[in-house]
């Protein structure tokens, strides 16, 4: 598949990502951070599960629970806290660093220098989305910040390694997000009944919203993003971030009747630039990712392993559905 057809489909996964703060506030019980985590990762990750009929083997049952924790077992909570805790603006703000994050991480255990116009793209980024979400910042909680700043950590932090790990040889990134959902959520579980104890009473409209949290914004979004990390850089899918929170802005102007603002519009120019600018090749090393005993280099699949995983993928999927 050509590259911006790759940007575009991954892209969808920070557009959905970006209704999370509505959907939370508007939809969901207050003060649930962790059930709302699990329930937005477990029933998204046990249904890929079903679809995929592929296991962990190996060393990559310790990969996929490594990942699970990072991409989902500490980010859910932490990004739901920092959505209670804080206004829907300073998350997104706190969030928009991510970028500068993969930077430097990709530079750690990618062997990837970054470039100048890189770390400039991130900080126009992080600058765009601030002009766009921080006047509804408000009085700022610490632990509110903290959650949000760790979440964007973790995040950063699971998109590198994966990168670096790869796939097993024949696994799609169907069968990886599912790995992860499931254990990034039996990691929450726990934590969940332990810290709030029993989980709520639910009406319909709770209970609609967290089937479109586990489905759209988790099952398919996560699918296409760990899809879009197999076939991209780090930084290039990490610079598709911004674009949540810009979503976030639009649906609040189209849904909940927020107005925009002439410097609101300039910010989401910038940031859109940013992340636009983010998506441009640049020279340097080549990625180095890892074969499935995690011992011996190899260069990159690309896209060529990648589509011969995803062919067996969506043959098996399809033959499975029938």
């Amino acid at each position: 598949m050509k590259r911006p057809t790759t940007v575009l489909l991954t892209a969808l996964a920070p557009v959905s990502w970006g209704t999370t703060y509505a959907v939370t506030t508007e939809f969901l019980p207050a003060d649930r951070p962790l059930f709302t985590g699990l329930m937005r990762a477990l029933p998204a990750g046990l249904l890929l599960l079903a679809l995929g009929r592929v296991l962990p083997r190996g060393v990559w049952w310790g990969k996929a629970a490594i990942l699970g924790a990072l991409n989902i077992g500490a980010f859910f909570p932490l990004l739901f806290l920092s959505a209670y805790r804080l206004p829907g603006g300073m998350a997104a703000v706190v969030g928009s660093v991510g970028p500068l994050f993969v930077v430097g991480l990709s530079a750690l255990l990618l062997g990837q220098r970054p470039a100048a116009r890189t770390v400039v793209a991130g900080i126009v980024a992080a600058f765009g989305v601030s002009l766009v979400v921080l006047k509804a910042a408000g009085a700022l909680d610490p632990l509110g910040v903290l959650a949000a700043l760790a979440s964007t950590a973790s995040m950063s932090a699971g998109t590198v390694l994966t990168k670096r790990w790869g796939r097993p040889d024949g696994v799609g990134p169907l069968a990886l997000a599912g790995w992860q959902l499931t254990a990034g959520g039996l990691l929450i579980a726990p934590l969940a009944f332990l810290v709030e104890g029993a989980p709520p009473a639910l009406d319909g409209r709770a209970l609609g919203g967290y089937l479109y949290l586990a489905l759209a914004n988790t099952a398919v979004s996560y699918w296409l993003w760990f899809r879009g990390i197999g076939r991209l850089t780090a930084t290039q899918v990490t610079f598709l971030g911004p674009l949540s929170p810009l979503t976030a802005a639009v649906v609040g102007w189209a849904a909940l009747g927020q107005a925009l603002t002439p410097v609101q519009l300039a910010g989401m120019a910038l940031a859109f630039g940013a992340t636009v600018a983010g998506q441009l090749r640049t020279g340097g090393t080549a990625v180095r990712t890892f074969g499935p005993t995690g011992s011996k280099p190899r260069a990159d699949r690309g896209a060529q392993g990648g589509e011969k995983a995803e062919e067996i993928e969506k043959a098996e999927v399809a033959e499975r559905i029938k």
